[in-house]
């Protein structure tokens, strides 16, 4: 009997000799292996295994059985079979924009995949204000490739249901509707981070705007119900790893069927608290980076989704003059709304961002914070009006303007 028949969270110290027993000939049996827990975020344990005779090295990713921020919540461990497998598939339809995977154990809960030391952690390397050439390209290329091609536009429908039977993921789903769609317009459980100089506008400006608050319940039951595409689920920057000739995203746990605007409005709400983060700084490059980003992410989506539809469409009806364009509409209508959740869940609610957070000035932060509250009630209330990349921005520089 193995001692990885029976689940247990690893240590640095026991990671070695899992790798060895797992995967043998990847190292050399008497390499003396070295061991560094990276994890940053709030799910996994995400160990470094390097061989340093060699330079060889592989990831071991590990869920556990809570939450790393909070003990009292618990989520299931097969959250890291979804996020393999999506990882394969995605692999599939995005080549070369996502790591590699090796192999996954279903007992261990444990993944194994490429390192990419190499590369930078999106949202540390924003933070820095490094700018990268490649990534609107990139980030428009894996969205439309992964999402689109997910959708019963192109898939055979039996097939896209059998796949949404596969990844119903109802414990981070709910993680979603709870902390993205609900606790930031009312704090229900009491777990919200309201820096303190703005609690009164947040109070009024989220807390007691109904009409703000009847729109999110309509994304909220969007979210739910619409089975639109195999989503990443939390698309951000802190699922990015970047560098100057390479894109790759990783860890699809949240991953499901469901609206192709969340992923899509993640990825424009990361890149505003990028630039709240350089506007504080004074890095005015790197802020016209940011906005010009959120503009070629968005047309770049439009131009790309367009011809993936015009190749790929299987779905008679799709093919209905004018079905392509009014869908394309409705997603990019989408991407407004669940951006201005995404900004206004990571100012407000239980898992704040560091672009923002780490502004020391607290006159510069609360003014950030503002923009985001802001400019997301715009994205969410005016959904419909947002077209193109540069609808986007203004209503960036507006919230700029009123903060």
């Amino acid at each position: 009997m193995s001692k990885y028949d029976t689940y247990f969270l690893m240590k640095e110290n026991e990671v070695p000799e899992y790798v060895q027993t797992k995967y043998p000939g990847y190292f050399p049996p008497d390499a003396k292996l070295e061991v560094k827990e990276i994890g940053d975020g709030n799910l996994n344990y995400v160990f470094r295994v390097v061989d340093p005779a060699t330079g060889k090295s592989i990831i071991v990713k590990q869920a556990g059985e809570a939450l790393r921020i909070s003990a009292e919540m618990h989520v299931s461990t097969d959250r890291n079979r979804i996020e393999s497998e999506i990882l394969i598939l995605q692999d599939k339809y995005a080549p070369g924009l996502v790591p590699k995977i090796y192999g996954y154990d279903t007992t261990m809960c444990a993944c194994t995949m490429e390192d990419l030391s190499d590369h930078a952690l999106m949202r540390y390397a924003l933070m820095r204000h490094e700018t990268f050439p490649r990534f609107a390209e990139d980030i428009a290329t894996f969205m439309v490739n992964t999402l689109l091609m997910t959708t019963d536009v192109v898939m055979e429908h039996k097939e896209k249901k059998a796949l949404v039977k596969s990844f119903i993921n109802p414990e981070l789903c709910e993680i979603t509707e709870d902390l993205v769609l609900m606790e930031p317009y009312n704090d229900l459980n009491h777990r919200n981070n309201v820096f303190p100089p703005i609690a009164d506008f947040v109070r009024k400006e989220l807390y007691e705007d109904d009409a703000l608050k009847l729109e999110v319940a309509k994304l909220k039951f969007d979210f739910m119900n619409n089975a639109q595409a195999l989503l990443h689920g939390d698309l951000h920057t802190g699922s990015i790893f970047v560098k100057q000739d390479s894109t790759r995203v990783f860890d699809p746990e949240f991953a499901f069927f469901g609206p192709i605007g969340y992923d899509t409005g993640n990825v424009i709400a990361n890149l505003i608290f990028a630039w709240d983060n350089g506007r504080a700084a004074g890095a005015e490059e790197f802020c016209d980076w940011c906005l010009r980003t959120i503009r070629e992410v968005i047309d770049l989506f439009r131009v790309k989704f367009m011809d993936c539809f015009e190749k790929n469409a299987r779905e008679p009806m799709a093919k209905v003059p004018g079905f392509a364009e009014w869908y394309l509409d409705s997603i990019i209508r989408d991407t407004a709304s669940y951006c201005g959740t995404e900004l206004h869940r990571r100012t407000v609610g239980m898992a704040n961002v560091k672009d923002v957070t780490t502004i020391a000035d607290p006159e510069k932060r609360a003014h950030a914070e503002k923009v985001n509250i802001i400019s997301g009630k715009d994205f969410i209330m005016n959904a419909a009006s947002f077209r193109t990349g540069e609808d986007f921005v203004a209503a960036v520089l507006r919230a700029d303007g009123k903060a």
